[in-house]
C-alpha cells in the first residue's frame, strides 16, 4: 500500500506556475514583476497592485530555494528550542515567531530534546537551508562555534556557552534566586531545599549560587545535603523529590529551580500528605499556568519567555545588520510573584 499524497485517477500533476507567466499575464517584465512580488525596488502602486492580483489568481509561489541560491542567504531564522512541551520553550518560541513575521522572515524552528547530537544534526540542517542566522537555547558549545565557521550570526538564549564569543540574552537568574531563596529565610525557614536538575549550564549554575548567596548574607550556615538533583522530566523528578520530603529530617521549605521541579515537588507533597504551606512551603523559578490555578498559588519567580525571545531576535537582527559590531550579552530581570504558598515553617 503507497502512504502519502497521491493524485486521483486522470488528474495530471499540478504544474506551478512561473513568475514567466504571472509576468505576461500581467503584461510587465519579468524584472518588473520580481520586484512587485518581492518588494524590492520601485514598481508603481497600480502595477504592483496588478501583477500581485495575478500572482495570486494564478496560485503562484515564489521558489525559495532558488531565491536563496541567489541572494546567498533565506529570509528565514532558525530556531532551536530544548523542549517545546516545556511552556516556557514554547512561549520563547512564539516571541520569536512574532518578531519575525513582522520583518517578514519565516521560523524554521526545531526541538532537540536537550541532545547534543539532535542539536549537530538541526545546526547542519540550518546551514544547508542558508538561514539568515539562528536563535538557540544551547545545551553545548559547539553549536555556536559551528554556526560561526559557517558565518551565520548565532544568539544564544536562556543560557550561554559561549560567552565574549556570540551574542547572548538571558534572565539575572542569579538575583531572582537569590531574592526567592531570600524570602523564605525571612519567613524563618533554615532548612530550605533546592531541587535542581543540572548545575553546570549558566542556568543551573546562577540560580545555585543566588541561593547560596542568599544564606551567606543571612548568616545562615549552608547544607550541602539539601541540594538535590532531580533529573529532567516531572516522573524522575517526584521520585527525588518523594525521597527528599521523606527524609528523617526533612526541609520545611523547597525552592524548586524550574517549573517541572516544581510540579514534582507539589506532586511529591500531596502524595506524602504535606499540607503547603503550613507544613511545607514551595517556591519556583518560572511561573506557569497550573501554577496560579492550584490551592494555594505557587509563589514563583516570574520569567517572560516571549519578552526574552523577542530580545533575542531583536539581538539577531542587529548582529545581522552589523557583523563586526562588539559582542554582547543583554540580561533580562525577573519578577516574583507573590501567592499562597509559602508561611512560616511549622512548630516542632
Amino acid at each position: 500500500m503507497k502512504s502519502g499524497l497521491t493524485v486521483p485517477d486522470g488528474f495530471p500533476p499540478a504544474r506551478r506556475p512561473t513568475i514567466r507567466e504571472v509576468a505576461e499575464t500581467a503584461g510587465v517584465s519579468r524584472s518588473t514583476a520580481s520586484r512587485a512580488l518581492t518588494g524590492r525596488g520601485y514598481v508603481a502602486p497600480a502595477v504592483r497592485d496588478r501583477v500581485r492580483e495575478v500572482a495570486r489568481s494564478l496560485g503562484y509561489v515564489p521558489d525559495a530555494t532558488a531565491r536563496h541560491l541567489r541572494q546567498q542567504a533565506s529570509q528565514s531564522i532558525g530556531v532551536l528550542v530544548s523542549d517545546l512541551n516545556n511552556p516556557f520553550y514554547a512561549g520563547l518560541a512564539a516571541g520569536i515567531s512574532q518578531q519575525a513575521r513582522k520583518r517578514q522572515y519565516t521560523m524554521m524552528l526545531a526541538d532537540d530534546g536537550g541532545s547534543p547530537e539532535v542539536e549537530a544534526e538541526a545546526a547542519e540542517a540550518f546551514v544547508a537551508l542558508r538561514v539568515a542566522g539562528v536563535i538557540v537555547t544551547p545545551v553545548s558549545a559547539e553549536i555556536s562555534t559551528y554556526l560561526a565557521r559557517q558565518r551565520i550570526p548565532v544568539v544564544e538564549v536562556d543560557r550561554q556557552f559561549s560567552l565574549g564569543a556570540c551574542d547572548a540574552v538571558m534572565v539575572d537568574n542569579s538575583s531572582a534566586a537569590r531574592q526567592v531563596t531570600s524570602h523564605l529565610l525571612d519567613l524563618g525557614h533554615r532548612r530550605i531545599a533546592m531541587v535542581i536538575d543540572e548545575m553546570h549550564w549558566t542556568t543551573g549554575r546562577d540560580r545555585l549560587a543566588g541561593y547560596r548567596a542568599a544564606f551567606a548574607a543571612a548568616g545562615v550556615p549552608f547544607d550541602d545535603s539539601l541540594v538535590v538533583s532531580a533529573g529532567w522530566d516531572v516522573d524522575a523528578a517526584r521520585i527525588e523529590a518523594h525521597k527528599l520530603l521523606s527524609r528523617p529530617e526533612p526541609p520545611t521549605a523547597v525552592f524548586a529551580a524550574n517549573n517541572v521541579l516544581a510540579e514534582a515537588v507539589w506532586r511529591a507533597a500531596t502524595e506524602l500528605n504535606l499540607t503547603i504551606p503550613d507544613q511545607l512551603s514551595l517556591v519556583s523559578f518560572d511561573d506557569v499556568s497550573w501554577m496560579s490555578l492550584v490551592q494555594p498559588g505557587v509563589t514563583a519567580v516570574a520569567q517572560d519567555p516571549v519578552a526574552l525571545g523577542e530580545a533575542a531576535i531583536s539581538q539577531l537582527f542587529e548582529r545581522i545588520q552589523s557583523p563586526h559590531a562588539p559582542v554582547r550579552t543583554v540580561l533580562l530581570s525577573a519578577t516574583v510573584t507573590s501567592r499562597g504558598s509559602t508561611a512560616p515553617p511549622p512548630a516542632r
